[in-house]
């Protein structure tokens, strides 16, 4: 006992110091940490009623196209190597059936970022090059503006892909996505409604996709420092099965393809450093968005060849290195023990990616799941999640219950006591007891959507799509023919499966369970006509 309150001890002088160096009281420092020292030391019932219960940091990785079989933590036959994200799973919670808000980008970033389905903008597609404005409403709540509320720094690193404004030299607005609006940019003028605007003290990333379209330029806070001064030479790119996805666009001098993580990294890193140097007391937020395992596959240097499953199975594995060094940080700066960090993936893996990846490696990114990226299938919105909270969150423990990333937002509001208006987070639910009891129910229904505003509604082992085929990628395709399997039900104009004793979704009983079906599609109709499908608590804010 006596060495658990002599390390106790040490570690509360450091963080002691550090704030008070922060805050320029040194010469108080030495009386105040004598008498802490005292306190400290005192009958250990009375040293636990006197901690401080202080805010939690937060980190959230969140990959990029990684698909659920990418990881060995989910797929002991993944062909690739992921020791970090696998170490983070055995030191934390595995969320088996937790789903992006959509099965592309841009919706499922909209949907993070406000608790709410994107479906509801009425936006289909993403944005690339100069789209904007920015699909967050100006006057709707973004968890990062919450946390803002509640005393946190907060910084986003690597892609934003929500939309933003860019002007032209007339100061008009650019709204189109394509190349030839990326030459009317006047790159001396802010950007009015990008994350400075939605809830970050801090930005440094892209508009949209870093490696595919069409502007490729760093933005640092409101603007672009290093303007793109010509078209993107393809030619000393690395050219394989895994390379051709990048849009022939405008590159800025300092935009190298193959570095983009390494740099996001870097900056991540930095962030950490400065603010447990100037602000060890304060709470943070980072936002780490990963160019990671977005087509084109080019990983650094340092990484090329070092898998045995090409170069996206590279790029994978850097990912992973990634992930060690951020947490790796956390550990150098004695951030750890009070940060919750989260890791997961915006979708489903990529169509080409996932056919070459199987073809060549023996590596299925979706398994075990039906569908990929764009489907409605599971394959395209199941994703890993892995929470890990020292201390908090019991190790290697797994839940079973389904969230969804719209949950985020509620999450964090319990965690820092915040009553989320009714106009917020309309479909956001709280998994925070599932850090406690990862056996407990925490959703009823979740609502899944394509980049076609295709919807499915989930209860339990039942899934509904309200529509026929995958609601997102064209089967009937050469490529992906061989992957389409016998429709069970052909003059059904939906689907129901039961995703208990077929998680394939290979057996449609849309005409077997015709009370399911009604069911699901009124608590469909219901979510749509009233905007929200989070249950509404009493007493919150109006």
């Amino acid at each position: 006992m006596l060495r658990q309150n002599i390390a106790k001890l040490v570690a509360m002088n450091s963080f002691l110091l550090r704030c008070f160096a922060a805050s320029n009281r040194r010469r108080f420092a030495p009386t105040i940490l004598a008498l802490l020292s005292i306190l400290w030391i005192l009958p250990r019932e009375s040293s636990i009623k006197s901690q401080p219960n202080g805010l939690p940091n937060i980190l959230f990785i969140l990959a990029d196209d990684l698909g659920y079989g990418d990881l060995r933590c989910y797929n002991d036959q993944s062909k690739v190597p992921t020791p970090n994200i696998d170490q983070l799973a055995r030191e934390g919670l595995r969320f088996t059936d937790a789903h992006s808000p959509s099965t592309v980008c841009t919706p499922t970033r909209y949907s993070i970022l406000t608790g709410r389905m994107a479906f509801r903008t009425g936006m289909k597609g993403v944005f690339t090059g100069a789209g904007g404005p920015c699909l967050i409403e100006k006057n709707r709540l973004t968890f990062p503006a919450m946390l803002q509320k509640n005393g946190y720094a907060t910084a986003l690193i690597g892609k934003w892909h929500v939309g933003l404004t860019f002007f032209d030299q007339n100061g008009n607005p650019i709204r189109q996505n394509g190349l030839p609006p990326v030459h009317r940019i006047d790159y001396s003028r802010p950007i009015p409604d990008g994350p400075l605007h939605r809830g970050f003290d801090h930005f440094y990333g892209t508009a949209c996709c870093p490696t595919t379209d069409w502007l490729y330029a760093y933005i640092d806070g409101d603007r672009i420092p290093v303007p793109p001064t010509q078209i993107l030479d393809r030619s000393p790119l690395p050219k394989h099965p895994y390379s051709r996805d990048n849009r022939p666009g405008k590159i800025a001098p300092n935009f190298n393809l193959e570095e983009v993580d390494l740099l996001f990294l870097k900056k991540s890193i930095h962030f950490l450093e400065q603010h447990a140097k100037k602000s060890p007391c304060q709470p943070f937020f980072l936002f780490h968005s990963a160019q990671a395992v977005h087509l084109p596959s080019f990983p650094a240097n340092d990484f090329k060849g070092k898998t045995n499953a090409g170069p996206h199975g590279d790029f994978i594995f850097q990912l992973d290195h990634i992930v060690g060094q951020l947490l790796k940080t956390l550990q150098r700066l004695n951030l750890a023990q009070n940060t919750l960090v989260l890791f997961a993936s915006d979708n489903g893996p990529e169509v080409s990616t996932t056919i070459q990846m199987r073809q060549d490696h023996q590596h299925d990114d979706a398994r075990p799941w039906r569908g990929l990226k764009r489907d409605n299938w599971e394959g395209g919105h199941r994703i890993p999640l892995i929470a890990c909270w020292p201390n908090r969150i019991p190790a290697n423990t797994i839940t079973r219950q389904t969230v969804c990333l719209t949950d985020l937002m509620a999450t964090f509001a319990e965690l820092a006591n915040f009553s989320l208006p009714d106009n917020a987070a309309e479909d956001s639910v709280s998994f925070l007891p599932l850090f406690r009891n990862p056996n407990q129910p925490v959703r009823q229904y979740t609502i899944h959507q394509t980049n076609r505003l295709q919807l499915a509604i989930r209860r339990g082992p039942w899934k509904y799509l309200h529509h026929q085929g995958s609601g997102g990628n064209d089967y009937r395709q050469p490529k992906l023919q061989p992957l389409n399997l016998p429709n069970a039900a052909p003059d059904a104009p939906g689907q129901l499966y039961n995703l208990q004793s077929d998680p394939q979704e290979t057996q449609n009983l849309y005409h077997q369970h015709p009370e399911i079906v009604a069911e699901l599609q009124a608590k469909l109709q219901e979510y749509r006509q009233s905007g929200r499908s989070a249950p509404q608590k009493p007493g919150a804010k109006q």
